[in-house]
């Protein structure tokens, strides 16, 4: 019986050494947030290409990292040509090039990008991390992104407010964004639904200022418009009603994707709210 069980506990151990031994997947990434999820999970090794995306520093909280790894042209052929172990995509990605790699038998796995609460968010963070074959490295960035909420509601806990999320061209984020998705974690009231816009769409000029809400939301604090869609943004009226002590400065990077950048949108908006307050 002894003996019995010293050969378990030996090959127990074996099984264990060559689950350790066994090489990591090297992992392709097809759109920008997968990029993301992967860059901050994976050893650097693992990631065979990115997303064409991925140096994109409007889009991507890691643009700068990104240069270290192999820009994918989008293509399946990219990816047949790597072979590597696994592909991350987007759910809403092209659906023939992620039909012909299944074919080709190409492991692939699609993750909303889109998700719906920050639960899920969590549960994507743990998902990669399980596909990269680090899930201890998930415990520490939902750690981290719990964290951040934890701060943002002390925040604005001392004083509700109501914010009003404006992008180019008086676009204006509502329901089913991941703006919406912080400000209803953590108590911010979301003024679109008084322009009446729902899950997203274009408000003028006189309706915003008409709504009055207490802060805008804005991806950047400059003075200069670069185009015709980043001059509304600077338009007098709105500066008039909007200066800068009354606008909240998120880059745009930050709430793109769901991912562990989140924790450092709500670290920011802390620091914004602190700023606007003095």
């Amino acid at each position: 019986m002894r003996r019995a069980a010293l050969f378990a506990m030996a090959g127990g151990w074996l099984a264990a050494t060559a689950a350790q031994a066994a090489p990591l997947p090297r992992i392709a990434s097809t759109n920008v947030c997968t990029d993301q999820l992967l860059m901050t999970l994976a050893d650097p090794p693992q990631i065979a290409g990115l997303s064409p995306y991925s140096r994109d520093p409007a889009q991507s909280w890691l643009a700068a990292e990104a240069h270290r790894f192999r820009k994918l042209s989008g293509n399946a052929e990219d990816l047949l040509m790597l072979r590597p172990d696994l592909v991350v995509s987007g759910s809403y990605d092209k659906r023939a090039t992620r039909e012909l790699l299944k074919q080709q038998g190409v492991h692939l796995v699609a993750f909303n990008v889109v998700p719906e609460s920050l639960d899920e968010v969590k549960a994507q963070i743990r998902q990669m991390a399980a596909l990269t074959g680090h899930p201890d490295r998930a415990a520490a960035e939902v750690a981290r992104l719990d964290q951040a909420i934890a701060g943002a509601r002390r925040a604005v806990a001392q004083k509700p407010l109501k914010v009003l999320p404006l992008w180019r061209r008086g676009w204006v984020s509502g329901q089913g964004s991941l703006i919406n998705l912080l400000f209803a974690e953590i108590g911010l009231a979301n003024a679109a639904g008084d322009l009446g816009i729902a899950s997203g769409g274009f408000a003028s000029l006189e309706a915003i200022i008409k709504a009055r809400p207490d802060l805008i939301l804005v991806a950047d604090g400059g003075d200069f418009a670069e185009d015709e869609g980043t001059a509304l943004l600077l338009h007098p009226a709105l500066e008039k009603f909007y200066p800068a002590s009354k606008r909240i400065i998120i880059p745009e990077r930050l709430t793109v994707c769901g991912g562990v950048m989140l924790a450092d949108a709500l670290d920011l908006l802390v620091k914004e709210l602190a700023r606007v307050a003095r």
